[in-house]
């Protein structure tokens, strides 16, 4: 059987269940898949139930109802074509029926689709608190990457990664009690810190625009007051630990020193690149 009609017809059918577990008519067919798919059914519906009382960003509701209201007028053009043509008897009025039973079920998967992105973003907000060890620090790290994945720019991305290495800073603070823990997370701190810096200052170079080493300058006089206060009332192997963070952003602060330089002096290209990004040569001396 082709694949792919059998993924449209498994879709129709979890468009009816959905219909039907939302108090629409019973469609009085069966399915070798329905128990796979009424499980699912009973997810969404869950999701639904048990969202956090949590205010939907107003961006992301926008978007959403954006992507709605287009599909639907892609909807409602498509059966308005339909439905101005005279039908015609036998086959030909079968496939007019069966447009407009498709035409219901994909309806139905956009109300499932908004419910469920609705109650994923609640969960996602839900989870912006959470640190590793709870249950939505999964779903936590998950946000982060899609909002990676969705970046327009390499500079974008490296700003993104500094916010993050925020937010490993504040979970860092509540496993102050937990030496494997805390030391583990300053650890992913570090690698969004060198992940941005690096975008960052790729991007400097490669633009020829200071503009984005100020981003890291800026960070880096945050970052570095924020991560010397770890270090109060801390035991040995957690202050050992938040000097090699402090170390790593005054290596940072260094490198975008010497980039500033460099472009200010049009420098030509870089002698290599490390973890932090383009090593920058040594202007010239004039004499």
């Amino acid at each position: 059987m082709d694949s792919d009609l059998f993924s449209r017809r498994r879709a129709v059918r979890f468009a009816q269940l959905l219909d039907e577990a939302n108090g629409g008519r019973r469609h009085h067919v069966r399915s070798r898949a329905d128990d796979q798919l009424t499980r699912l059914v009973a997810v969404g519906q869950r999701l639904v139930a048990e969202r956090p009382d949590i205010q939907v960003d107003v961006e992301f509701r926008a978007g959403l109802r954006a992507m709605l209201v287009a599909t639907a007028e892609r909807e409602h053009t498509a059966e308005a074509v339909t439905d101005g043509t005279p039908q015609a008897t036998g086959r030909g009025s079968l496939l007019g029926g069966a447009t407009a039973r498709r035409a219901r079920a994909r309806g139905a998967i956009l109300v499932g689709i908004a419910a469920g992105a609705v109650a994923v973003s609640g969960i996602s907000a839900a989870s912006e608190n959470a640190v590793p060890g709870d249950a939505l620090y999964g779903m936590k790290r998950s946000t982060e990457r899609a909002q990676l994945a969705l970046a327009s720019s390499d500079v974008s991305r490296g700003q993104l990664f500094l916010d993050f290495a925020r937010t490993r800073l504040d979970e860092a603070a509540t496993l102050r009690d937990d030496a494997a823990g805390f030391s583990a997370v300053l650890d992913d701190m570090d690698a969004d810190t060198r992940q941005g810096v690096r975008l960052l200052t790729g991007g400097a170079v490669q633009h020829g625009d200071p503009a984005a080493l100020d981003a890291v300058n800026t960070f880096v006089s945050g970052q570095r007051r924020a991560v010397g206060g770890l270090l109060d009332g801390a035991g040995v192997a957690e202050r050992d630990r938040t000097r090699q963070s402090l170390a790593l952003l005054d290596a940072i602060r260094k490198r975008s020193d010497a980039l500033r330089t460099a472009l200010a002096c049009a420098l030509p290209a870089p002698v290599g690149s490390d973890a932090l990004g383009p090593v920058p040569g040594t202007c010239p001396t004039y004499r």
